[in-house]
């Protein structure tokens, strides 16, 4: 089990912690947990430790052309100093990974995979890379904290930086004295920043911010929190939306497929898969019950046939209910009531449109 530099912070706050990919994590802290720090980001402000998440680069002549024909997304749509969602497929278009690409030149990519994931990313471009490029593994080089919530913007004025940038372009800036990478993203739906210091200035970095946080009411959030504030969003999470068994078609993530580009990995299975259309796709669902789904229960229709599962589920802070992404048979629509098997309780949802709550992002 692999430790955040920020490691020792979370235990001093008494956070409870927990395994991701790998590495042991904060979920909530003490107080109203999960319930206080969702509603602190989506009416206010929050800071997330992120640094179990991976970190790469990719380097040397033609890195935006190798890049772009190993990935879905077309990198040629985005100029320098702008990042982009991405995924990196398999030849028959299951997802290795779905990750965040910085392009701070043609020739010199900054990656950020999910934390189980990143050595497969590393070994298949390495494998795939000309001699030209060198891909290099930094998971341990850099940490990620986020700072999500309508307020953020306010804290980051408050240290001195310039925060009125695009969304999903990044700067790189001085905190407390640090060089830190600023991105426009983040992976709540609300206006946010996701910050990249060096492994040894995440303390420093990280102390800044909640200080800066507090004459704004902020709060220090747990990975539980990001994953309500996500699911609200239908914001896939690679395992649950998208796997090597769910493509991107599937996820209904083609959107972040550039379909315009002549070849790229899993490409034409991906491009059958849209053209002769798939025998399931991610649907949300809200509860008309108290029910609370879960990952992995069966979903029936009204004769009590299996129609899919449960692919995240969740208590909605926001709305109250239980809601959830599911693999379905994209037979049903939008209004459709099904059942999800609760526990041996049938309970009755209804397929909903994503997001759950507006989007602030940008």
């Amino acid at each position: 089990m692999k430790n955040s530099p920020l490691h020792q912070k979370h235990l001093d706050l008494q956070a409870k912690m927990a395994d991701f990919g790998g590495w042991l994590m904060p979920i909530e802290y003490p107080g109203a947990g999960v319930l206080a720090e969702h509603s602190a980001v989506r009416e206010r402000v929050g800071l997330f430790d992120v640094s179990h998440l991976g970190k790469a680069s990719v380097k040397g002549e033609g890195a935006l052309k190798f890049l772009n024909s190993m990935f879905t997304n077309d990198l040629t749509r985005i100029v320098d100093s702008k990042a982009q969602y991405t995924l990196l497929c398999n030849p028959d278009g299951g997802v290795i990974d779905d990750l965040i690409a910085y392009r701070n030149s043609d020739s010199d990519f900054f990656l950020i995979p999910n934390a189980s994931n990143t050595t497969d990313v590393v070994r298949v471009l390495s494998e795939s890379a000309p001699a030209s490029i060198t891909v290099t593994n930094l998971h341990e080089k850099f940490a990620v904290i986020a700072l999500q919530g309508p307020r953020a913007v306010d804290v980051v004025k408050s240290l001195g930086i310039n925060p009125t940038m695009d969304y999903m372009a990044f700067a790189h800036v001085t905190i407390a004295g640090c060089d830190v990478i600023l991105c426009r993203t983040g992976y709540t739906g609300e206006h946010g920043y996701e910050l990249v210091p060096s492994w040894e200035d995440a303390c420093v970095v990280w102390d800044a911010l909640v200080a800066a946080m507090q004459p704004f009411d902020g709060a220090i959030c747990g990975l539980g929190a990001r994953d309500t504030l996500r699911t609200e969003m239908g914001y896939p999470l690679h395992g649950h939306e998208l796997s090597l068994e769910i493509s991107p078609v599937q996820a209904s993530a083609g959107w972040a497929i550039g379909w315009k580009k002549e070849n790229f990995r899993g490409s034409q299975v991906l491009q059958s898969q849209r053209e002769e259309g798939v025998v399931r796709t991610i649907k949300a669902l809200k509860s008309n019950d108290r029910g609370i789904p879960r990952a992995g229960m069966a979903i029936k229709d009204s004769e009590g046939t299996e129609i899919g599962i449960v692919t995240s589920g969740t208590f909605s802070p926001s709305l109250k209910v239980g809601i959830a992404l599911a693999l379905m048979d994209p037979a049903y629509a939008i209004g459709d009531v099904v059942t999800i098997d609760v526990r041996g309780r049938q309970s009755s949802a209804t397929i909903s449109a994503l997001p759950f709550m507006p989007t602030h992002v940008r």
